[in-house]
Order: C-alpha cells, then sequence, then structure tokens
C-alpha cells in the first residue's frame, strides 16, 4: 500500500508509519490515542491496518487541543460530548474542516544515492543540510521524506539547466515568504469578513458552525483558483518582459548580419 493512494471515496489511505509521518507525531502517539478510543479503529486489510485522511484530522485535532492546554483525559470528554451531540458535533466538524491538510500530494522517500543521481555534481553535503533547513528534505534513518517530489524534481530540473544549487535554495527561501504572505492576506480576508461577524473568537451559533465548515471546504479550491490564475497571468507579463526582450535582441542581431559571400 503507497500513502495517499485515493479510494472510491477519494479518501487518502496510510499505513501507521505513514500515518504518523504525515501527522508530524510517533507511530507511539498514533496507537496510545486509539487505545484510549481518542483515534477511531482503522480498516484492516489482510493483515494490515488502513488509516484514511478522518483519521489524519483527528490527529491534528488532537494536537490542536494539546497545544491549547487540553488534556488527554479532557480531550476523551470532549470527543465523548461531540459522539454524544452534546453541542460539539458542529464545533469539532469546522475544527477539523479548518486542520485537515490542503495538499493531497503523498510524500515521497529519497536515499542519498537518488540525490546524487537527481542533482549531479551540485549535490553536496552542504546542500542537503540546507534543503533539511528548507523542509525540502526530512531525515528517516539512512533515507530522506520528501514532502513534495514535484518540488524536488523541479529543483533538479533548474539545476540540469544551470541554475547554481546555493540560487536556488535562496529562491525557495523568498517564494516560501512570498506565498506565505499572499496566504496570509487571504486568510485574514477570510477571518476578518466572515468569522469575526459573530464576534473575534466568539462560538457561532450552531447552524452557522455549520455555514462555516461548508464555507471553509469550499474555500479550498477557490483559494487554489485565484493563485493559479493570478500566478499564470503575472507569469505571462514576465516572461514577456524578460524573456521576449531578449529574443528580440537576439532576431535584431541576428536580421543585422551580413549575408554570407558566395565564394
Amino acid at each position: 500500500m503507497r500513502c495517499g493512494r485515493r479510494d472510491r471515496f477519494d479518501m487518502a489511505e496510510y499505513s501507521i508509519d505513514e500515518l504518523a509521518r504525515v501527522a508530524q507525531t510517533t507511530v507511539r502517539n498514533v496507537r496510545s490515542y486509539q487505545s484510549k478510543g481518542l483515534l477511531p479503529t482503522p480498516r484492516r486489510e489482510g493483515r494490515t491496518n488502513v488509516y484514511s485522511d478522518a483519521h489524519l484530522a483527528r490527529l491534528r485535532l488532537i494536537s490542536n487541543l494539546l497545544g491549547r492546554g487540553f488534556t488527554l483525559s479532557s480531550i476523551d470528554e470532549v470527543l465523548t460530548a461531540f459522539e454524544r451531540g452534546e453541542g460539539f458535533s458542529e464545533l469539532l466538524g469546522l475544527e477539523e474542516a479548518i486542520t485537515s491538510p490542503w495538499s493531497t500530494e503523498p510524500p515521497g522517500h529519497v536515499s542519498l544515492i537518488e540525490l546524487a543521481r537527481m542533482f549531479g555534481a551540485a549535490f553536496s553535503p552542504a546542500g542537503v543540510r540546507r534543503a533539511i533547513e528548507l523542509d525540502v528534505l526530512r531525515r528517516d534513518g539512512t533515507r530522506f521524506i520528501v514532502p513534495s517530489m514535484r518540488l524536488l524534481n523541479v529543483g533538479a530540473e533548474l539545476v540540469r539547466a544551470g541554475i547554481p544549487i546555493e540560487v536556488l535554495f535562496e529562491q525557495i527561501a523568498e517564494l516560501r515568504g512570498d506565498v506565505e504572505r499572499i496566504s496570509r492576506r487571504f486568510v485574514q480576508l477570510i477571518a476578518h469578513e466572515v468569522f469575526d461577524r459573530y464576534g473575534r473568537d466568539a462560538i457561532p451559533p450552531p447552524g452557522e458552525q455549520r455555514r462555516l465548515t461548508e464555507f471553509v471546504n469550499r474555500v479550498r479550491p477557490m483559494a487554489k483558483t485565484a493563485v493559479e490564475v493570478e500566478l499564470a497571468r503575472a507569469l505571462e507579463a514576465v516572461v514577456q518582459e524578460e524573456l521576449g526582450q531578449r529574443l528580440k535582441r537576439m532576431f535584431d542581431a541576428k536580421v543585422g548580419e551580413p549575408p554570407d559571400e558566395q565564394g
């Protein structure tokens, strides 16, 4: 079974090791939460336990509540009240919609040999350390977890095209900052104009909680569409400005060349 395989309900499937890695917790914690009843029983497939995005969302909810100072005992009470329908169902549904992963790309794995093959002469221990700092790679024993193989493959292609890997790392860091600022503006717009209409940090009425959950779920493709449209527009303009002018100069230089002499 591969992490991220989709079933007919378009839910990702994970082994316990994959679930722990994606949720940024430990296998021991997953088993502990499951034994305490905080995590639903996984589906059994042969001799393997199969976990889904629902388990991932619940793990992230547990981590969120732990981060707010809840104990495992109090989290159990919250989840028990939720299962009994004691006013928590819609609120927890909203929390799961907010904390569920936005990316459906499954993490990959690479070895040092595979990295050397991908990046050639640009590969170095210092480059690996920098990639780990940027969370492009994560250590996993003698191998590495790759949060986004698509990003790693793009980086390898750019390096093969002649871009120094140090320059590429600088661009990734700057891109992260730019994207985070764009994301923050978009999310703050939603927070201020949609959530805060009920009062800052106030609990919306039960019926409104369900509406907010549905809205958050709709926002995911909306946000990606908005960014993709504007990115395409900006790339078209900048490519014409930067590379189009270079191409024009190439043509001008070619046209200006004297004709070959006929011997």
